[in-house]
């Protein structure tokens, strides 16, 4: 019990403040609670058993450069898919798989904590805990996963007191910008991590991406715009 207390606490602190706290706030105003929850949660366990289980060993061969590269173009398609949901009827909203958001959840939340701080922290957990003893790597697994959970749950709520209080449209643009500036850090990382950090190249690099961004989400708009105006 010592060792899962320590580990909950632990986990709880770390992930205090962090990006996936903040992506649950844009999520409230994007996906229904049940979906979030079942998204979460499912990348939650999965991250910890890597984590825990076999996160030291595949940490030798994870490619930090494909993770936030990949973590990039994720957070960039649901900030560009904020943007569309401003002009999306409720009812075309309704009619969506429940499996898709799900898997987006699920996806987005998993690249966005795969290496995080939280996770680096289950892996140091684990190793200091472990001692050959299953009983302990069980109870490292479910004081990460408690952890990583309670802490998220406070950005789940934030998130839908403010879908209660703010209007659609301008939830919409929050979570555009929360999604687009974990998209531009993301690529900041994987240009440092690919040329090397301060060269010109990453910087050159990262200013194109952010821009090309920027490009397909103006168009995007204008083209959203001008199609309700023809309807």
């Amino acid at each position: 019990m010592v060792i899962f207390l320590t580990v909950l606490a632990t986990i709880f602190i770390a992930e205090m403040g962090d990006k996936t706290q903040l992506l649950l706030v844009a999520m409230a105003g994007k996906y229904k609670i049940p979906h979030i929850l079942t998204g979460t949660w499912l990348a939650t366990i999965v991250l910890n058993l890597l984590a825990v289980g076999l996160g030291a060993a595949l940490g030798n061969y994870l490619d930090m450069r494909v993770i936030k590269t990949v973590a990039g173009i994720a957070f960039f398609w649901f900030a560009y898919g904020a943007l569309r949901d401003e002009g999306e009827e409720e009812e075309e909203k309704e009619m969506k798989h429940n499996l898709g958001p799900v898997l987006a959840i699920f996806g987005s939340f998993f690249i966005g904590e795969l290496g995080d701080k939280t996770q680096l922290s289950g892996i140091t957990l684990a190793a200091n805990y472990a001692d050959h003893s299953v009983m302990n790597v069980v109870y490292v697994f479910l004081g990460c996963t408690l952890g990583l959970i309670l802490a998220d749950l406070i950005g789940l709520i934030v998130g839908v007191v403010l879908k209660s209080k703010v209007p659609t449209g301008i939830l919409n643009k929050i979570s555009f910008a929360v999604f687009a500036v974990f998209g531009v850090l993301s690529f900041r990382e994987a240009m440092a991590l690919i040329f090397g950090a301060g060269s010109t190249a990453a910087l050159g690099g990262w200013i194109a991406i952010t821009t090309v961004f920027v490009i397909c989400c103006l168009c995007g708009t204008y083209c959203e715009r001008k199609r309700r105006a023809g309807k």
